[in-house]
């Protein structure tokens, strides 16, 4: 059965928790984890790129000069593709993105990758999280007890918590998720993941 050391807030050793090994101690699979993680990535994309074509712009209803004698090339409209305001060839248009993946993927990668950062020892469980005033300092003094200088760090909580949202927007590169939103994505892009002990219940609850 995997498990994992507990800390306390002042980076000492609290004892140790035994995890399901369903969703802690689950085989990589790098190709089910691209296939979520590209979801999920074109899922935030808006597609609202939108360019006329030369039937939709305005205007060029007569030639711009005359067919010969200019010494320039005949042009028929100032709406065509090369002339300055004219339409845009194969521009894009607004469009969707998303990528249909099942809940059963999107779930299992997420075991995968939670697996893999407890094998690298880069998931560190929390005995309790006690932030009652949004507080910047004791927050940042916390995390850095788990692996200082991570280029990213993904703190995960039981419920949401506005004190520990407003503690820690002004800490660079720190992202805060609840048990029940976390995704494959925010543990792949975190170098750095405090799990608090209460919200692996509930981690375990929803991916077993």
């Amino acid at each position: 059965m995997a498990a994992a050391k507990v800390y306390k807030a002042d980076g000492s050793e609290a004892g140790s928790l035994d995890l399901n090994d369903a969703v802690f101690n689950v085989p990589a699979n790098p190709t089910l984890i691209k296939q979520v993680a590209v979801a999920l990535r074109n899922a935030k994309r808006q597609g609202n790129a939108e360019t006329k074509v030369r039937r939709l712009v305005s205007g060029g209803g007569a030639k711009p000069y005359r067919q010969k004698g200019t010494g320039n090339a005949r042009h028929g409209s100032t709406r065509e593709p090369q002339m300055r305001g004219g339409g845009v060839v194969w521009g894009p248009h607004k469009r969707s993105y998303r990528q249909k993946v099942t809940p059963v993927s999107r779930n299992k990668a997420l075991c995968c990758a939670l697996s893999d950062r407890l094998r690298s020892e880069s998931l560190y469980v929390l005995d309790a999280l006690q932030c009652d005033a949004p507080k910047t300092k004791p927050m940042a003094s916390m995390l850095a007890h788990f692996r200082p200088n991570a280029e990213r760090t993904l703190l995960v909580t039981a419920e949401t918590s506005r004190p520990v949202l407003l503690s820690s927007r002004n800490i660079p590169r720190v992202t805060v998720r609840t048990a029940s939103d976390v995704n494959a994505l925010d543990v792949l892009e975190a170098k750095r993941i405090v799990v608090v002990q209460d919200a692996v219940a509930k981690l375990e609850e929803r991916l077993s």
